[in-house]
């Protein structure tokens, strides 16, 4: 497909080189994509949930535009729970590769997507005139979370901002039916994270980009408070799913041990940008060793 892309691209830019037109066609042959891969993700729904109940929500992963296995996790979740059909999505960026997006096309869920960066990629796509979805571009703090969420009742939040993760889950006063947050595999089963900082930014951390978000242990924690039990976490080792307790049914609630998944991924970059390709345990001692973690149970400063 990519092969022929540029073949017709190069054939129009001949005849007409004219860019908008250039820019035309590109746009034709994304849309016949997404068409195939609605279609796709449909035929993959359907096999999913003839299977009946899973062992482990491993085995419901599929991607059609989450960037792991998120998708097919997440038809399954909604297949045994009785949900509000609204999302709340914050940090999915140019919303090309969220999780809710599927959600939003296949299912017709009302949503509201929150992002720090500019949301005109979202606006100015080909679907979001035709499904109910509304872009806020807000940099999100525990300050201003509640005021950013307009549903009475939300079906799915989805929090993924690679930094304050666990202090806005906190400060969240709504109680979506699920959960899908991002844990940093990196710390372990260690209950922590990263102070609570108003304007964190990863990418200009001193001690690199795997200085953010939370443990698992401590999202864990944080569920038993709210009343959300673990059900699992993605193949890649990056996200959790969390279930409301009255609404957990047949699924199994799991303990940080039980539902931990390292991750595989060894790409690191420092405050500059320049990037690495380290091993876990060289990523600790190179970047994170001296910074400073807050002990989510003992509510005390301390390193890694």
């Amino acid at each position: 497909m990519e092969s022929l892309f540029r073949k017709i691209k190069k054939k129009i830019y001949n005849y007409i080189n004219f860019d908008n037109k250039i820019r035309e066609i590109e746009g034709l042959i994304t849309s016949e994509s997404d068409k195939q891969k609605l279609l796709l993700g449909k035929l993959l729904t359907e096999a999913l949930l003839r299977k009946g109940t899973l062992e482990d929500i491993h085995e419901a992963e599929f991607s059609i535009f989450s960037q792991g296995g998120d998708d097919g996790i997440i038809q399954y979740l909604i297949s045994k729970i009785d949900c509000p059909k609204t999302f709340v999505d914050i940090g999915g960026g140019r919303y090309t590769q969220p999780d809710t997006r599927f959600l939003l096309q296949n299912n017709n869920w009302s949503g509201i997507a929150i992002d720090g960066s500019p949301v005109d990629s979202l606006k100015n796509s080909e679907y979001y005139p035709f499904f109910d979805i509304e872009a806020k571009q807000a940099f999100v703090t525990v300050e201003n979370i509640n005021d950013l969420i307009k549903f009475k009742e939300v079906g799915l939040l989805n929090i993924d901002i690679d930094g304050n993760d666990y202090w806005i889950w906190e400060a969240i006063k709504t109680s979506p039916t699920i959960v899908v947050i991002e844990y940093n595999p990196l710390f372990g089963l260690k209950p922590i994270t990263i102070p609570y900082e108003e304007n964190f930014v990863r990418t200009k951390s001193d001690y690199g980009t795997w200085y953010c978000g939370a443990s698992l242990t401590s999202l864990c924690d944080l569920a038993e408070v709210k009343g959300y039990s673990l059900v699992g976490c993605s193949r890649q080792g990056i996200n959790a799913f969390f279930v409301r307790k009255d609404k957990l049914g047949e699924l199994r609630h799991l303990t940080p041990e039980e539902g931990f998944v390292n991750t595989t991924t060894k790409e690191c970059r420092d405050k500059d940008g320049k990037r690495y390709f380290m091993e876990h345990e060289e990523t600790i001692s190179f970047f994170l060793k001296d910074a400073p973690f807050y002990n989510t149970r003992t509510g005390k400063i301390e390193k890694i």
